[in-house]
């Protein structure tokens, strides 16, 4: 018995990669934030690298289905990621339709990805954050007070380390009793401002004065050169100096700074999830949230203290 295909469904000739560059252009001109769109770029090269070895003349729903399935199957990717990529490129089909460029229609087989129940992102003990401080101040080639104000700059505001880099000497200001750093361009563009605490004034009083005169515009946290630094280069920092206090390698990131500071505000002051959402810059409360949930530690605590020797 003979099978009749069905044909391939048709498309504008434009070739697919010749869009990328317009719909990353027409993110832009949405203010998206440069991260955002350069996430958007990556995640869509990966697809186009994918699909053109596939030898297809054009795209079809299929495809894009497919690309899912290889994804999951793969096994090498978390779901989170997956996600991410699916909703990439599900927005640049939905664009490409809408300019006439794609056949409409072809995000439709991208069914959502199933994501596991978040817990708490991981934080830094007391006792973590104390060793830390102890090795950033004892660092050498002059880079101690720079170092400290850092580590304090990160674990006291949650700033992320995007946003750090970016801080001007005039966005900090440090006050006797008060203080605050202003997040010029925050994720989605939108401005904050948080306040600094004691220990986060301290830090960085000693390493402002140890630079006088200072630009107003000069970087707050700059290189031994003088240079600004960038996110990779704070990034490589801190593990320098975690690596210096003798803590585990890849559980203390700027990242986990942040989570550290969410845990500790909500720790100190329960409930108060809308202040949280002000200070880490979040949309939505739904973000916030995630924190006054259980991580998997606490979990584990509290399935080890309810067993009794006698458990099998």
């Amino acid at each position: 018995m003979r099978v009749t295909r069905k044909p391939r469904s048709t498309a504008p000739a434009t070739p697919l990669r010749e869009l990328l560059p317009p719909f990353l252009e027409d993110l832009r001109r949405q203010d998206r934030a440069t991260a955002t769109v350069r996430s958007y770029g990556h995640d869509l090269e990966l697809f186009l690298r994918w699909w053109e070895g596939q030898g297809a003349p054009v795209l079809a729903a299929l495809d894009a289905a497919r690309y899912r399935d290889r994804l999951v199957d793969g096994r090498r990717h978390k779901p989170a990621t997956i996600h991410r990529r699916m909703e990439s490129l599900r927005r640049f089909l939905r664009w490409g339709a809408e300019k006439g460029h794609l056949e409409a229609g072809l995000e439709q087989p991208l069914r959502p990805v199933p994501r596991p129940p978040r817990h708490k992102p991981k934080s830094l003990g007391d006792a973590e954050i104390q060793a830390l401080l102890r090795a950033a101040g004892a660092s050498g080639r002059g880079l101690a007070l720079r170092n400290y104000a850092l580590v304090q700059m990160l674990v006291q505001t949650g700033l992320r380390v995007g946003e750090t880099a970016e801080v001007r000497v005039e966005d900090a200001t440090v006050r006797e009793r008060t203080g605050l750093v202003c997040v010029r361009e925050g994720k989605g563009r939108r401005p904050r401002e948080v306040p600094l605490n004691t220990a986060a004034r301290r830090g960085l009083r000693r390493w402002l004065e140890s630079r006088q005169p200072l630009d107003p515009e000069a970087p707050l946290f700059v290189s031994e050169r003088g240079g600004p630094m960038s996110v990779r280069a704070l990034q490589h920092t801190l593990a320098e100096i975690a690596r210096r206090a003798g803590l585990e390698p890849g559980r203390v990131t700027c990242h986990a700074m942040r989570h550290t500071f969410a845990t500790r505000y909500l720790r100190r002051h329960p409930g108060k999830l809308v202040e949280l959402a002000s200070l880490l810059g979040h949309e939505s409360l739904d973000t916030t949230a995630i924190y006054t949930r259980a991580s998997l530690e606490e979990l584990a605590a509290d399935l080890e203290s309810a067993s009794s020797p006698d458990d099998v």
